[in-house]
C-alpha cells in the first residue's frame, strides 16, 4: 500500500532507535526498511501497543514494534484470520451458509454458522481441503471500510441477516470495516494477517449447539471450533497436550478416583464422596489455618438475606439474573388474569424504559409470543423492566409470584460474601487501631449459572470460596497488598504452580470516586507487584467500577493457563454501606475494601488440581496416603499391625488383604494413584519392616517401618 506524502513521521522501534519517514507509512514499509528478511516474516504491527494490520497507515509519530510468528500477540491475530479462512471454506462447500460471528479464543477459534443440514465432524475433512485450497491460493487480505448504507446493501445483497443485525448494533459514529480475500467478505474490525498463504498449520476440532445472541428463543446455530497455529510441530504439541488432557479430566478422575459425583436432581452441585471430602476438608482446614497466623478473623454469615441487602449492595441490579430468588411467607402466586394484567402494563412501561433500538427487537419478538405468561416472562428479562418490578418473578415456568410485602417478602440465597461482610464490620464503632482488619469466610454462596453452561467442578451453582475482605486506610494499601501477593505466591508454591501472568486491571471510563483517589490506588497495587518481583501487564481500563484489581494466571503442568487468585480495590460498597472508622484525628473516615481470593472457589481450585496432578496428589493431600497389602493370608496379622501403627502415627491408609493376587494388588493401588504401597509378606514380617512401593520413584525395597513413618512424615507436613 502507498501512502501520499505530507509531514515527516518518527517511528520509534523496540531497541529505541528511530526511523523517519517522509510521510505516513506503514508496518509493511517499516519492517521492508529494517530488512527483507523481517518483512517477509511480518504478520501485524504494534503501533502505540495496538494491534494493527501490516497495511494500515501510520500517519503521525508512533512506537512500533513488527509482529512476527514469534511474538506472543501474533498468534490470536493468526487464528482470528483463520475463523474467516475456515468461514470462506464453508461458503463454498455450502454457498447459502449464513454466518454469525467467529471470534479467536485462547485455544484457537469458533465460528457460529447457520446451514441446512448443520455441519457435523463428518464435513471437516472437505472444509480442510478447501481451505487448503485457499492457502495456495495465496489470497491478499484488504481492509475495506463501508459507510452504514454500504455495509446494509453489501450484506443484503448476500442475505447475510446475521451480519445485517450486527451493523444495526454499532454505535453511531464507529468505523465500520470488513475483511475481503478473494470472493469472501466478512464484518470485522480486524486486524488480520496479509495473506492466507501465511496459513501452515490448523485443524478443525468440535460442533456445538448454539443460539444467535445467545438466547434460546432465537435460531439455532452451529458453533465449529479450530485451532490453529504457525507450524506443524506447534500444532502437533497441542493435541498431544490434549489428548493428555482428556486423560487427566476431572471429571473423569473425579469418578475413577471415588472423589465426587453429580446427579440431575441436584444439578451445578457437587456430592463429595468420602475421599473427595477429605481432600476438600484439607485444604480448607490449611487454608483456615494460613488465614488465622496471618491475622484474619473468621466468619460464618447466612445464606440467605432478605433482597433489601443486595439492593444496598448493588447486587440486585446488575446481578438479579444469577441470583436464586426466595418468596417468603408474603407471596402471592397470580392467577390468569393477573398475568394478563401485569403482561399488559410492563408491555407498556417497556415501550419508552427500554432504548428504541432494543425495543424493535424485543417488539419482533413479542410478537412470536401466544400466551400472556410467555409475554410476561420475556418482559421481565428485560432488565430495565424487570429491574424496576423485583418484587415479581417467575418462581417456575408460566408460574409467577408477586410479594405483597416488599420488605418482608423477597429473599435469595447469596451468591458472594462481601454484602454480608459489610454489616460485620458496620456492626459496632470501628478504631483505625483495628485495621487492616481482614475478615475470611468459607460460607455456601449459589449462583444461578444457565444449565448450559455448567460443567463438571469448573462451573457450578453451590460453592464456597476462600474469601476474604479486608477494611484498611487509604495509607495501608500498599503494604498491605504486598503482604498479600507474597502470601499467594507462597501457597500457590506448595502446588507447584508458578504465575505465567499478571494483570493489572485499571480505571474504566465509568469509574466511581475521584481521578486522583484512583492514580493513588493503581500506584500502590503497582508497587506492591514490584516488590514481589513479578512482571505484569496493565489492562488499561478493565478495572470495576468501583476500584483496579489484580488477576493472577496460574500455569499448569500442561502449560494451560487459569485464571485463579483475584486481588480487588472496592470503594463502592463501604460508600453504600455507609462504613466509618476513627481515625488518629478523632475523625469519621470511610476506609477502603479489599476483596481477595487465593484459590477462588474450592470447587473450581479442586477441578484444576486433579488435572495439574492427573490424579498422582502429592501425600500430603492425598486423600489414601499408604494402603498396606498382604502376599496372602498368612501375614495378615503383621499386616494388621502395619495398618494400625500408620492409622496411630495419623497417615491415612487402607489395607487390601483379600485373597487376589499381590500383582492384582499392586496394580489397583496404582490405579487409584495411592503414593505408597506397603507390601508385607514373610521376609518383612521376620525383618519387621515393609516393601515400600512409591507411586513416583516404583519400588524402594524393604524399608523399616520406623523409617518408613519418618519418611511419610516429611511429606506430610506441608504447610502454607
Amino acid at each position: 500500500m502507498t501512502v501520499a506524502s505530507s509531514q515527516p513521521v518518527q517511528i520509534t522501534l523496540p531497541d529505541g532507535s528511530v526511523k523517519t519517514f517522509d510521510g505516513p507509512t506503514t508496518g509493511a514499509q517499516i519492517a521492508g526498511s529494517i530488512g527483507a528478511g523481517l518483512a517477509k516474516a511480518a504478520v501485524a504491527v504494534l503501533v502505540d501497543g495496538v494491534p494493527k494490520d501490516l497495511s494500515a497507515p501510520i500517519a503521525k509519530d508512533a512506537a512500533v514494534s513488527i509482529l512476527t510468528a514469534k511474538s506472543p500477540e501474533a498468534l490470536e491475530i493468526l487464528r482470528h484470520s483463520c475463523t474467516h479462512l475456515m468461514a470462506q471454506a464453508v461458503k463454498r462447500l455450502r454457498p447459502n451458509a449464513l454466518l454469525e460471528d467467529g471470534p479467536p479464543t485462547e485455544e484457537g477459534f469458533w465460528y457460529d454458522i447457520k446451514t441446512e443440514p448443520p455441519l457435523t465432524p463428518e464435513d471437516f475433512d472437505a472444509i480442510e481441503k478447501i481451505m487448503a485450497e485457499i492457502v495456495k491460493e495465496a489470497l491478499p487480505i484488504e481492509r475495506i471500510v463501508l459507510s452504514r448504507d454500504d455495509a446494509r446493501t453489501l450484506f443484503s445483497a448476500r442475505g447475510e441477516k446475521y451480519k445485517l443485525d450486527l451493523i444495526e448494533r454499532i454505535p453511531e459514529g464507529d468505523t465500520i470495516s470488513a475483511y475481503k480475500q478473494g470472493e469472501f467478505v466478512d464484518l470485522c474490525r480486524g486486524p488480520h494477517v496479509p495473506t492466507t498463504g501465511i496459513f501452515k498449520a490448523f485443524k478443525l476440532m468440535s460442533v456445538a449447539g448454539a443460539y444467535w445472541k445467545g438466547d434460546a428463543r432465537n435460531d439455532q446455530l452451529t458453533r465449529v471450533k479450530g485451532t490453529a497455529f504457525f507450524t506443524e510441530k506447534e500444532l502437533a504439541g497441542h493435541l498431544q497436550m490434549l489428548e493428555e488432557a482428556k486423560k487427566r479430566d476431572h471429571r473423569k478422575l473425579g469418578r475413577e478416583l471415588e472423589l465426587f459425583m453429580h446427579h440431575d436432581w441436584a444439578p451445578g452441585e457437587t456430592f463429595w464422596l468420602n475421599k473427595g471430602n477429605l481432600m476438600y476438608k484439607q485444604l480448607s482446614r490449611m487454608m483456615s489455618e494460613l488465614c488465622r497466623e496471618e491475622g484474619y478473623e473468621e466468619v460464618f454469615t447466612p445464606m440467605l438475606f432478605k433482597v433489601d441487602l443486595f439492593r444496598m449492595s448493588g447486587h440486585w441490579d446488575h446481578y438479579r439474573d444469577n441470583m436464586f430468588v426466595v418468596p417468603g411467607q408474603d407471596s402471592r402466586t397470580l392467577e390468569a388474569a393477573d398475568i394478563a394484567q401485569w403482561a399488559a402494563r410492563l408491555e407498556a412501561e417497556a415501550a419508552t424504559a427500554v432504548p428504541a433500538e432494543e425495543w424493535n427487537t424485543a417488539k419482533a419478538e413479542l410478537a412470536k409470543l401466544t400466551t400472556a405468561s410467555a409475554r410476561l416472562s420475556f418482559l421481565l428479562k428485560l432488565k430495565q423492566v424487570g429491574g424496576k418490578h423485583w418484587n415479581l418473578f417467575e418462581k417456575a415456568p408460566g408460574v409467577f409470584v408477586t410479594m405483597e410485602s416488599a420488605a418482608n417478602g423477597t429473599y435469595a440465597l447469596k451468591p458472594m460474601n462481601c454484602p454480608s461482610h459489610m454489616l460485620v464490620f458496620r456492626d459496632r464503632r470501628r478504631s483505625y487501631r483495628e485495621l487492616p482488619l481482614r475478615i475470611h469466610d468459607q460460607g455456601v454462596l449459589h449462583r444461578n449459572e444457565a444449565s448450559g453452561t455448567l460443567g463438571g467442578l469448573t462451573r457450578v451453582r453451590q460453592f464456597c470460596q476462600d474469601d476474604a475482605h479486608i477494611f484498611l486506610a487509604q495509607e495501608q494499601i500498599e503494604q498491605e497488598i504486598t503482604q498479600l501477593i507474597s502470601l499467594i505466591k507462597r501457597v500457590y508454591t506448595a502446588f507447584g504452580m508458578e504465575f505465567a501472568r499478571v494483570f493489572l486491571s485499571t480505571r474504566p471510563d465509568d469509574f466511581l470516586g475521584e481521578k486522583e483517589t484512583w492514580d493513588r490506588a493503581e500506584k500502590a497495587l503497582e508497587n506492591s507487584i514490584r516488590a514481589n518481583g513479578m512482571e505484569f501487564k496493565i489492562n488499561a481500563g478493565d478495572g470495576a467500577f468501583y476500584g483496579p484489581k489484580i488477576d493472577f494466571i496460574v500455569r499448569d503442568c500442561l502449560n494451560r493457563e487459569w485464571q485463579t487468585a483475584t486481588i480487588q480495590l472496592d470503594y463502592q460498597l463501604p460508600a453504600r454501606f455507609g462504613l466509618k472508622f476513627v481515625n488518629r484525628n478523632n475523625e469519621d473516615e470511610q476506609p477502603v475494601v479489599v476483596h481477595r481470593a487465593i484459590f477462588g472457589s474450592f470447587e473450581r481450585f479442586f477441578g484444576i488440581l486433579i488435572e495439574h496432578f492427573g490424579g498422582n496428589f502429592p501425600t500430603w493431600l492425598a486423600p489414601v496416603q499408604a494402603r498396606v497389602l498382604t502376599i496372602s493370608d498368612k501375614y495378615e496379622g503383621y499386616a494388621t499391625e502395619v495398618f494400625d501403627t500408620l492409622r496411630r502415627h495419623g497417615v491415612r491408609a487402607e489395607r487390601d488383604f483379600s485373597a487376589e493376587k499381590i500383582g492384582s494388588k499392586i496394580r489397583d493401588g496404582r490405579n487409584m494413584r495411592i503414593p505408597y504401597l506397603l507390601v508385607v509378606g514373610e521376609k518383612e514380617e521376620a525383618s519387621r519392616s515393609v516393601a515400600v512401593r512409591s507411586q513416583t520413584e516404583g519400588e524402594l525395597g524393604a524399608i523399616s517401618l520406623d523409617d518408613f513413618l519418618a519418611r511419610i512424615d516429611k511429606e506430610k507436613a506441608i504447610r502454607f
